[in-house]
Formats: structure tokens, sequence, C-alpha cells
């Protein structure tokens, strides 16, 4: 029997519906002309601008800030997590899973919501700080993931064979244990240093007043009159973004 060619056509229009405007956006940062409905020849201007932007890497220089501790902090917070999910089990292990899976199906804008509403019931001033224990929140239930999948091959015998050769806990945990965990946490914390980097909805509401993050200050070119510096910025921040991934994968993997 003849196979349908009905499920490759979809899947071509489907592709070329999600990378179309991001080859469109890709051209457009080389356009010299201000607005993208016709080519004007190219142009490196669009990048030189960006580089004297000082607002913008301010901006940027706030989300690199919160994402490095965030996916520190997370990192940390989710191995050992994922280790005491993994290792240790109870008759509410299906309830310590249920809290670290109900992070990642919640909708931004609840969890946004709710964390603000969180801190002005605390008296906590909107900043850096709280954008940072937002992110670590979020970021935590990924890490936690990822690590468990590397825990399903692990072998403790390995754990029990160093301690029998009289080593201590803490050198197990060095010699040992991170070493092989070592691209599960790698993978983990790329992943939620991609989240974090480019928040945009959850950082929105927490992120308070006199400070900005690189995404919340795209929104507000955007808002004001878009110009193709945008589109220069968008093709630096995909790029890394897929270098991201890419790496994120490949260590996953190992």
């Amino acid at each position: 029997m003849k196979k349908s060619r009905f499920p490759f056509i979809i899947t071509i229009i489907v592709l070329i519906f999600l990378y179309l405007p991001i080859i469109v956006l890709f051209i457009n940062s080389f356009n010299d002309s201000r607005f993208g409905g016709e080519w004007a020849g190219f142009t490196w201007k669009w990048y030189e601008r960006l580089l004297r932007e000082r607002a913008l890497w301010q901006s940027f220089r706030n989300s690199l800030i919160v994402a490095l501790s965030a996916t520190f902090a997370s990192s940390i917070l989710g191995t050992t997590a994922a280790l005491a999910l993994y290792r240790y089990k109870t008759r509410f292990q299906k309830a310590h899973y249920g809290l670290v899976y109900v992070p990642l199906v919640i909708p931004d804008i609840l969890t946004g919501m709710s964390l603000l509403l969180l801190f002005m019931a605390l008296n906590i001033k909107l900043g850096l700080f709280t954008v940072f224990i937002t992110h670590t929140t979020f970021c935590l239930s990924y890490v936690t993931m990822v690590i468990l999948a590397r825990l399903q091959n692990f072998d403790f015998s390995i754990i029990e064979a160093a301690q029998d050769l009289g080593a201590s806990s803490w050198m197990v945990l060095r010699k040992v244990l991170i070493p092989l965990l070592a691209p599960g946490i790698a993978a983990g914390a790329m992943l939620a240093f991609t989240l974090s980097i480019d928040d945009f909805v959850i950082t929105f509401f927490v992120v308070g007043q006199g400070t900005t993050t690189l995404p919340i200050y795209i929104y507000s070119m955007i808002k004001y009159g878009s110009t193709p510096v945008i589109n220069a910025l968008s093709v630096i921040l995909l790029i890394f973004t897929f270098i991201i991934i890419w790496l994120t994968q490949h260590l996953s993997e190992e």
C-alpha cells in the first residue's frame, strides 16, 4: 500500500510556520531600511548601534546576574532534591514528585501573580532579589527532572564500594558522586540558565520599579516603537540560545 504523504506535508508546513519568521528577522537585521517592508541594502549599522545602547547592556547585566545566581542556586538545590527523591523511598513519594512536577505545568502568569502577592504580604521590596528568588523557584523543578533522568542508570554500588574502601562521605561526594553526575548537573544548569535569562512573564510581575531585565527592556522597546536594533539583538540571542540548547542535549546524552 502506498504511504500517505499527508504527514510529511503537514510537518513541512509546521516547520515553515515556526522558522520562517526567524529567517525573516535574521535577514532584516542586516537590512539598511528602518522598516522591514522592503530591502534597502546590506548593512551592519544596527549591530553597531546595538553596541552603543547603554540602557540595554545594563538590563543585560541584570539578567546575567540573576541567571547565573539562579542557575547556581537551583543546580545545588535541584541536585540534592533529585538525590533525595531517588534514594529515599517513603509513602509520601508521589506527593514529593507532585511538588516537583507542579511548577512545570502551572501557567507562568499564575506563578508570577502568586509570587507577587507573597512578596507583598511579606513586605519584601521588589527588585533583583525577588527576581532571583522567583527564577530559582521555577528553575529548581527543571534541574531536578534532568538529574532524576540521569539517576535512572546510576549504579549506587559504586558509592558503597567507595565507602567499603574507607572513603568518607565528603570524599564520596567529591570524588565519586559529583563526577558521575556532572553531565546531568551541567545539562540541568544550562537549561536553568536558558530559562532564566529569557523569562518575561514571571519576571514582569516581580521585577519592581527602577529595575529591568533584558526581556523587559526589549518589551518596552517594542511597545514604544520597534527598531531594527531589536532584530540584531534577537539574532544574537537566538544564536546564543541554540548553542546552549545544543550543549544541554549533548551533555544529557552522555
